[in-house]
């Protein structure tokens, strides 16, 4: 799967970079964790800091034209993603949980 990069928009406001990107690959199109780890890879950035938004291939092609959003942390992309852009990309919703449940452990 070759990830190559259509183009990049900083959004400071946001803490991110809005990234346009083409996807060739010889199977079908490849699931949405694959592309994330692939982009992040390509971009040095953990997985978590990557939100896919969108994955667009046509009909009997074997190309895919995505966005996504690059954020510079993962805790910016807790804070402005919405709670099913973050499920879809599984991005662990970060409230504080998981500490109370170390400690009863």
């Amino acid at each position: 799967m070759d990830v190559d990069i259509i183009s990049e928009t900083e959004n400071p406001m946001l803490h991110r970079t809005d990234v346009t990107f083409e996807l060739n690959h010889d199977e079908a199109t490849p699931e949405r964790l694959q592309v994330r780890d692939s982009l992040a890879a390509k971009l040095n950035k953990d997985a978590d800091e990557v939100v896919i938004r969108k994955l667009d291939t046509k009909f009997g092609m074997r190309k895919t034209v995505g966005e996504a959003k690059v954020y510079e942390t993962a805790d910016f992309a807790r804070d402005v993603e919405r709670d099913h852009m973050l499920e879809r990309n599984k991005i662990v919703a970060d409230d504080g949980e998981g500490d109370a449940e170390a400690e009863e452990a």
